[in-house]
């Protein structure tokens, strides 16, 4: 099957997706030709890892000798730490070092260091792979978890950028108190030790802050222990270097992500509806902290075992055949059904996850 004789409307889903499959594969293949140093897949994946980590040592030693403003090494630092989530992605699926264990899993715990805001990644794996098996419907976890289905409300603006909060209403929520005990338990699995450490820190740092604000309205300031001035001035460090980062990239990426998925009335296996491309201009500076993913991740979903930088160089030609095969561009109608593909028929169509709390 080449460019010109496929027809959607002569195809059904499955052979559309393997069209889409064909040509993405073929320019990859083309780009690899044309630039054997994309060949070395392990040693590029090595240095996007060293280049990021490197950039966010670097711009943390400029913030804290005073040669770098606090919002630039914010930022920078939440841009290296993107990369981390790509090359994360990336080793869940086995594209760097796959037969050399030790270098794989010192990767692996390299982006998790990156990122204290995530699960654990070796869980995550079991997560993700079973993300791709039931995509868009209420056993997909891992999207479920970042609010995809989710009504848009107060409840998912906090879920979407916080994941202990995510967990913690999606507990109160729960009918019973085994359910409860269920997902709190899972949650501090999954969570410990790194993400404990990062949740818990910005909430001590948000709640000095606006004790401190609160005080200083009511004309009454807090007289802080020594003690409590020292970590605090760790932690308003670390709300610069490390935890703001994440923050903002946990927020960005779980935005973009639970919104170019699909949920509730997506076919079992029918990737066509799995996810859309979504990149408008006005997503830039969401996209821009996790790189690119709205316009790129959903070629993943086609071509699974492509590593991300190159999912970047053809996704010119990627959305061209997923554009004639069906995939959906900037449906914004998705924010306003709660991510299903057509407007709910009656009141109890499918199961919505503010009303199913995850088991």
């Amino acid at each position: 099957m080449d460019g010109t004789s496929a027809s959607p409307q002569s195809l059904n889903a499955q052979q559309r997706s393997a069209h889409i499959r064909e040509v993405v594969l073929a320019e990859g293949v083309r780009l690899r030709q044309q630039h054997p140093w994309l060949l070395h897949q392990d040693a590029l994946g090595a240095g996007i890892l060293a280049f990021a980590l490197l950039g966010m040592l670097g711009s943390a030693a400029l913030y804290i000798t005073g040669h770098m403003a606090w919002w630039a090494c914010l930022l920078l630092n939440a841009f290296f730490a993107s990369l981390t989530h790509e090359l994360e992605h990336d080793l869940i699926h086995s594209m760097y070092f796959r037969k050399q264990r030790v270098p794989h899993n010192l990767m692996m715990a390299l982006v998790w260091l990156a990122r204290p805001s995530t699960i654990n990644p070796w869980i995550r794996r079991h997560l993700h792979l079973n993300h791709h098996k039931v995509s868009g419907t209420e056993a997909d976890m891992e999207e479920r978890a970042i609010t995809n289905g989710e009504p848009w409300g107060l409840a998912r603006l906090l879920m979407v950028g916080d994941n202990v909060m995510s967990a913690f209403i999606r507990m109160l929520r729960a009918k019973t108190w085994s359910h409860k005990f269920k997902i709190l338990k899972r949650a501090l699995l999954v969570y410990a030790p790194l993400a404990l450490l990062h949740w818990g820190a910005w909430y001590v740092f948000l709640g000095f802050h606006a004790a401190n604000g609160v005080a200083s309205l009511l004309g009454a300031p807090i007289e802080w222990s020594a003690g409590t001035l020292q970590m605090m001035h760790v932690i308003d460090i670390a709300a610069v270097v490390i935890i703001g980062p994440n923050v903002l990239r946990t927020f960005c990426l779980h935005f973009v992500s639970s919104n170019m998925h699909y949920y509730g009335d997506v076919e079992p296996g029918n990737v066509i509806q799995q996810t859309q491309v979504l990149n408008p201009w006005w997503m830039w500076p969401l996209q821009a902290f996790c790189f690119n993913f709205g316009s790129t991740h959903g070629i993943h979903h086609f071509v699974v075992k492509e590593p991300f930088y190159i999912r970047q160089m053809t996704a010119k030609v990627a959305h061209k055949v997923m554009a004639e095969m069906g995939v959906r561009f900037n449906d914004f109608g998705t924010f306003a059904r709660a991510n299903r593909l057509e407007p709910m028929a009656a009141p109890n169509a499918c199961l919505n996850p503010a009303e199913t709390a995850l088991r």
